[in-house]
């Protein structure tokens, strides 16, 4: 191996987090074949083992006294020893302390032996690991992405071999978070080390490092002056009631595109309206997790290829500040999958050059823009310095007036605009149903009222308003036995970021009305599609499957609800020890799990609990004898703080 190719290797690797690891164990001396045991996880790097093997028989040739290169035959019999010792340690150390992954599921009923007594700790420098949003495995797989599309940002999940089977730590200095609201304001920077935004972005005002916490000032790309002041003139440009963004009820909810650290979406809570705030795993790095420390609704998402995971007719408003999209690319298919989106009637606030600047380039892109958004039958609601707003039709009519030909299409009526896991995006015009077209509008009720009252689209799952409201009365019923279960355990502000796994039609999320909480309802893709009935209510929510890892980084929940989640993933043929290391993984230490599930799975669910560094706090249901009352149980589990060889500080 050429030394231009091994210093290339060398430096690809020192430039990933584990340079000089070989599944789990620090090479310290390759000579001696002394390996330093840690805690064992697999770390996959872009090298081969005969690369990694190789270089280190080349800085043993390069480190002899005599300065003579080793024999040919002599290196061939190191590398060997070498990889058998390997084979044999990585064999004898990984089927004994280790989860193994695989497609076949766990079996309920199995004797003890299949529950693993330990689970191993991740390496520290993984302590933000998003394994389907992973940069550095879409880089060692050498996938064929196209950039300029956004790929790289989109979801790609390893294979089962090559999960990281360990528990994610928490970085050096972990503190328990600051409570809401005043985390609005401020986190501590312990939980998020990284400070470049408040430099980069120091004249927008985005966010300040003071001392052990870092402070938001609520600036912005385009609103230095505060987020408060900035949603105040929308509002005004809207002629809302005085100045208040929610029109009176009107206005629910919103999607914030390229959000940065989520303050219009903070800001705008206090006027009762929640948005879906919006950012990649990219350059401008913990974005989302500075958000969700914060306790503001956030996802890991990216407009791309793929459509985004919520339903058609989701949100009254679009918002983009700077968001530094190409809105004309690909025949405006990004502008097209907001329009998806937006409910009759909805707008998109857009605050950007092109808006203003009197620039050869920016007239250019404003031309085109007012083109495209006036085939889409989009119009200018109003438009002021920086910011333009448009309104969509409230109906068909306009589209159906158009010329023939004209771009874009209006979709195929086959077309499902509500089908969004991993289904393409379409540079079409989605129509309204024939009921929006005839109400000329959503036909939702203001909020709150919004949350209780039966949406029209209610009927296309062929459920009635009696069981709509006998879903609501049962987690009503739910809930407060949850609550009571938890007794001392919480208290008005120990729970903030919520997550139902299961949402169904969101009433979960709906019982937790009077509390200072928000929920992520996350409805199965294998499932009945719900999810435009959640956002109906004014609700937030994704689809997902939870054969993967959800698009969030570690420790942004505070309470996970995981009802019937674990025999659908055993039905599935997943395996429930995956599903268990992810919820560690997204769960806040000291969080809490709600497993409602057959006795069966909660029983099983409950021999993991050591493994993990779980807790009981309470069980319902678990004692009793099967042929007495029904065959489901209640078990609430609290993750415990723990220490990594960093010495983490924890404090309350």
């Amino acid at each position: 191996m050429g030394q231009w190719k091994l210093a290339q290797l060398v430096g690809d690797a020192n430039s990933y987090a584990c340079p000089y690891l070989v599944d789990g164990y620090f090479l310290r001396d390759c000579a001696t074949g002394d390996f330093g045991s840690v805690a064992p996880a697999r770390c996959f790097v872009e090298l081969s083992w005969y690369r990694r093997i190789s270089e280190c028989v080349t800085r043993m040739g390069r480190g002899r006294a005599d300065g003579k290169p080793i024999n040919r035959f002599v290196t061939i019999v190191i590398v060997l020893v070498i990889v058998g010792a390997l084979l044999y340690l990585y064999s004898r150390n990984w089927s004994s302390s280790s989860i193994e992954y695989s497609s076949k599921s766990l079996t309920f009923g199995e004797d003890d032996s299949a529950i693993p007594k330990t689970i191993p700790v991740c390496d520290d420098r993984l302590s933000e690991l998003i394994p389907c949003l992973d940069r550095n495995f879409i880089y060692q797989t050498r996938l064929k992405l196209d950039l300029t599309l956004m790929e790289h940002y989109e979801r790609h999940c390893p294979m089962p071999e090559r999960r990281y089977n360990c528990l994610i730590p928490p970085p050096p200095g972990y503190k328990i978070p600051i409570k809401w609201p005043k985390s609005r304001d401020q986190v501590w920077r312990a939980n998020i080390p990284h400070t470049h935004l408040a430099t980069e972005k120091s004249d927008q005002r985005w966010m300040v490092v003071k001392g052990e916490k870092i402070a938001f000032p609520g600036g912005g790309t385009h609103f230095h002056r505060g987020a408060d002041k900035y949603i105040a003139s929308i509002a005004n440009m809207l002629n809302f009631p005085n100045n208040i963004i929610n029109d009176e009820g009107r206005l629910r909810n919103v999607i914030d595109v390229g959000c940065g650290v989520a303050s219009f979406g903070g800001y705008l809570l206090s006027s009762d309206v929640i948005a879906m705030s919006l950012a990649p795993n990219d350059v401008h790095e913990n974005q989302i997790q500075f958000a969700l420390e914060r306790g503001i609704p956030a996802y890991l998402g990216v407009l791309g290829t793929l459509r985004l995971p919520y339903p058609s007719r989701s949100f009254e408003l679009a918002h983009c500040s700077r968001c530094r999209i190409d809105w004309l690319q690909r025949d405006g298919i990004l502008l097209l999958e907001l329009d998806r989106l937006l409910r009759p009637g909805g707008y998109f606030a857009y605050s950007s050059p092109e808006a203003y600047a009197q620039d050869e380039e920016d007239r250019r892109i404003w031309k085109a823009m007012n083109a495209l958004v006036g085939q889409m039958c989009w119009k200018i609601a109003a438009k002021q310095n920086q910011t333009v707003i448009w309104v969509k039709p409230l109906t068909n009519e306009c589209y159906l007036q158009r010329e023939p030909d004209t771009q874009p299409p209006l979709c195929s009526p086959d077309d499902d605009p509500d089908a969004v896991w991993g289904v393409k995006m379409k540079a079409c015009i989605t129509r309204y149903s024939n009921q929006m077209h005839r109400a000329r509008g959503s036909g939702l009720a203001p909020w709150p009222a919004r949350l209780i009252t039966p949406p029209p689209r209610l009927a296309d799952f062929n459920y009635s308003t009696e069981m709509f409201v006998k879903d609501m009365e049962y987690w009503h019923q739910e809930v407060a036995n949850y609550w009571k279960m938890l007794g001392n355990k919480i208290k008005s502000d120990t729970i903030r970021n919520v997550m139902d796994m299961k949402a169904s039609l969101g009433s979960f999320a709906a019982a937790l009305k009077d509390k200072d909480v928000w929920t992520m309802n996350v409805v199965p893709e294998n499932g009945p599609n719900t999810l435009n009935i959640i956002y109906d209510r004014g609700l937030l929510g994704t689809v997902h499957n939870w054969c993967e890892a959800f698009s969030t980084y570690p420790r942004t929940y505070d309470l996970l609800h995981a009802w019937d989640i674990f025999s659908d993933i055993i039905e599935k043929e997943c395996s429930p020890a995956d599903l268990l290391i992810e919820m560690d993984r997204i769960l806040r230490p000291k969080g809490f799990v709600i497993v409602h599930d057959k006795r069966s799975v909660v029983l099983f669910i409950k021999k993991f609990l050591p493994a993990l560094h779980w807790i009981s706090v309470a069980t319902s249901n678990l004692e009793k004898d099967l042929d007495q009352g029904k065959d489901d149980a209640v078990l609430i589990i609290q993750k415990k703080i723990w220490l990594t060889s960093e010495s983490i500080r924890v404090s309350e």
